[in-house]
């Protein structure tokens, strides 16, 4: 039986999925995916698995991004078409990578309670639990999240941080500096691809970027093709950087109207472009709408890293991909989280309340 009855769906909606998960047999209704709030072609949802559809996702070398203008036009074709791509030789080293995923795997198999001293507020998106709730029809995502300010350090709200594992904090601080690493290298590689100087986009950050992480929680799940683990979206970020599971699939990109599984490339990290960087690159780059399956069997872990400028500074798109020719598309806009949540949760894009 899929369905419950409305007091059991108010029940379980005081739950976290991963409790619900555990002794589930009846899928609650506010879970159970809405075709009209799908994009693509449906012929090929349903649980995740290792069958890729093609075209597959670039993979680019990150040693080669400074002295290989082919790998620069790759760089450039992977973000302009799919919007995403699998990152390798990054510099960052597969054991690290590991404790990243040790420090996620360790929260979220700890107690109910130890969790629960993380737990968000219900208005507020930082900290521990699944979807901010604003309508009675929304669609809840198969997921419970721990969602933290890394970037600037001043606005971290430790509170929210995880008292274990112990090494949490230590760990992530590193990691967050890894990856602001990463996305300089990314937005000037992206710049000089445009034949744009190189901190033309990193100019717009301000004087230090803004970073978050969220770290995923996706429970099996015997109804996979009835629920989703995240819904169809594009991110706000400038850039999305992801560590994924080390075994389970599940994240999908929307390619010409058909949904691209990316496989699991042996310490990658998969990247792609949000609004901001769409907004940035005056539509050049595109922000790509994904989603994630469920699997039936298996639970998934992921970390993802949004890096953005600072909120209080306006983006918008660079003076020198305006022309004639490719008249500017969007305003320039803060780009706030709020303001992207808000849109995610009624299931409209925030990058269309940017274009002009």
């Amino acid at each position: 039986m899929v369905s419950a009855s409305s007091s059991e769906n108010h029940d379980l909606l005081n739950k976290q999925v991963q409790e619900i998960a555990v002794d589930c047999h009846q899928l609650p209704e506010r879970y159970i995916r809405k075709e009209d709030e799908e994009y693509g072609s449906l012929t090929n949802a349903g649980e995740s698995s290792s069958t890729t559809t093609s075209p597959e996702v670039p993979v680019i070398d990150f040693s080669l991004l400074n002295s290989s203008p082919l790998e620069l036009d790759k760089l450039k074709s992977a973000v302009g078409s799919f919007g995403c791509f699998q990152a390798i030789n990054h510099g960052i080293e597969g054991s690290f990578l590991e404790k990243v995923r040790e420090i996620s795997r360790l929260f979220f198999r700890s107690s109910v309670e130890e969790k629960k001293k993380c737990l968000r507020a219900d208005d507020d998106i930082e900290g521990y639990g699944n979807d901010m709730v604003l309508s009675n029809q929304q669609t809840l995502d198969w997921t419970d999240r721990l969602y933290l300010t890394v970037l600037p350090k001043h606005q971290q709200r430790l509170q929210f941080w995880p008292q274990i594992p112990c090494h949490f904090r230590e760990v992530l601080d590193e990691y967050g500096s890894k990856i602001e690493l990463i996305n300089e290298v990314v937005l000037k590689a992206l710049a000089r691809s445009l034949n744009l100087e190189e901190n033309c986009f990193l100019n717009q950050y301000g004087t230090k970027s803004s970073m978050n992480a969220r770290f995923n929680y996706y429970p099996p799940c015997q109804w996979p093709d009835k629920v989703l683990g995240v819904k169809p979206h594009a991110d706000g970020s400038a850039i999305t950087v992801l560590l994924q599971d080390k075994e389970v699939e599940g994240l999908q990109f929307l390619k010409d109207d058909k949904w691209i599984g990316v496989p699991i490339v042996r310490d990658a990290l998969t990247i792609n472009v949000g609004d901001q960087m769409e907004i940035m690159s005056n539509g050049i780059f595109k922000s790509t709408v994904h989603r994630v399956l469920v699997n039936s069997k298996n639970e998934r872990m992921t970390v993802a890293m949004f890096c953005m400028p600072q909120t209080e500074k306006d983006i918008g798109p660079v003076d020198e991909l305006i022309s004639d020719e490719t008249p500017r598309l969007y305003k320039n806009v803060t780009f706030t989280a709020d303001f992207f949540f808000k849109n995610y949760q009624q299931g409209r894009r925030a990058i269309d309340a940017c274009k002009i």
